[in-house]
């Protein structure tokens, strides 16, 4: 890996070159940073034409020339990177095997930005085995994105609103619920952030990429649920965008509700979400531009939906805790019959 002391810029291996990772890994590349994109369906295209981003934070095109060597068809002719970030969606997820051992070789980092709860043990375990390290943990990072992107045409992303990405050293070794000791001491335990998290937020920030480090991933990923339990289940129960959604009385009505059912399956795990995070979860929403949620294009598209991340996790998660979370429930038993349809 890149030496922490000199403070040499970090190497980027993006598995997922969609909406997340075409975006992030393209402000990277934009800004001279070395990253290395895994490309699928859009490789010939990328090859011919290169990446284009439109985005609210700026517009750029990165040339076909630019990243002729950069970009790859097959995980195995990625070089070794010191940062492999994950921006497949989790139904994906059994692909990791094949997809991280080439970036991840000579012992670096993987940075799972992906949606739902626990998710980062299947990114873990593969690491770890071709580190053959004892600690997982050190090698694993794992972030939210609250972002409104889509890919709407091969190697072509657009960037509606918001973008943040909050990450952190993958610390709660099941990533579901805290241990009885923790929930003593998270309020006041010190700042734990590790020096590869740091840089990586830098490099980020240089990036024009707005990022932040926390110490709670845990918190984190319930506040994300908080959002994404209700608008991505609804949009697609509904058939609406989440600006139809927020805009319909009724509609906001049973997300509130859905929030409210999520408070409190997150405090059964350990988690206090805020009253406040409710309305200011809602009122972002009111306010962002027209969005259809990834599950919906997901759907519409008859591409596999993020169920079990998103709903089941979070709902055994919580009933191993002692609370049952019945609309979510629900929400999760009518996708899935969707799905299967």
């Amino acid at each position: 890996m890149a030496n922490q002391n000199n403070h040499k810029n970090f190497t980027y291996a993006i598995i997922g070159s969609g909406a997340l990772g075409g975006l992030y890994g393209g402000m990277l590349a934009n800004a001279g940073f070395e990253v290395h994109f895994l490309l699928h369906r859009d490789f010939e295209h990328v090859q011919e034409n290169g990446f284009q981003v439109e985005s609210h934070w700026g517009d750029f095109h990165l040339p076909a020339a630019s990243i002729a060597d950069r970009i790859h068809a097959s995980p195995e002719t990625m070089p070794a990177c010191d940062v492999t970030i994950i921006g497949l969606k989790t139904t994906n997820n059994h692909l990791l095997s094949t997809l991280l051992p080439a970036p991840t070789a000579d012992g670096g980092v993987v940075l799972v930005l992906q949606n739902g709860l626990g998710i980062e043990s299947d990114a873990a375990a593969v690491v770890n085995q071709i580190g053959n390290q004892s600690n997982e943990a050190s090698r694993v990072l794992t972030g939210c994105c609250f972002l409104c992107s889509n890919k709407i045409a091969p190697g072509h992303i657009r960037h509606l609103d918001q973008g943040r990405i909050v990450f952190g050293d993958w610390q709660d070794c099941d990533g579901l619920q805290r241990s009885e000791e923790s929930k003593k001491t998270s309020l006041d335990r010190p700042k734990s952030i590790s020096p590869i998290a740091k840089q990586i937020e830098a490099d980020f920030h240089a990036a024009g990429i707005e990022a932040q480090t926390t110490d709670d991933m845990l918190l984190t990923r319930w506040r994300k649920l908080l959002w994404n339990i209700p608008f991505n289940g609804l949009s697609v129960i509904l058939n609406a965008s989440s600006k139809e959604l927020i805009d319909d009385e009724d509609a906001a009505r049973l997300a509130r509700l859905l929030m409210l059912e999520v408070q409190r399956g997150a405090a059964a795990c350990g988690v206090t979400i805020p009253d406040e995070m409710i309305e200011k979860t809602l009122e972002v929403t009111r306010t962002m531009v027209p969005y259809d949620s990834s599950m919906r294009l997901d759907y519409l598209a008859n591409r596999p939906m993020e169920i079990e991340s998103l709903f089941w996790a979070p709902v055994h998660a919580a009933a191993n805790a002692g609370c049952e979370m019945p609309m979510t429930r629900a929400l999760a038993l009518q996708l899935g019959f969707l799905q299967r349809r």
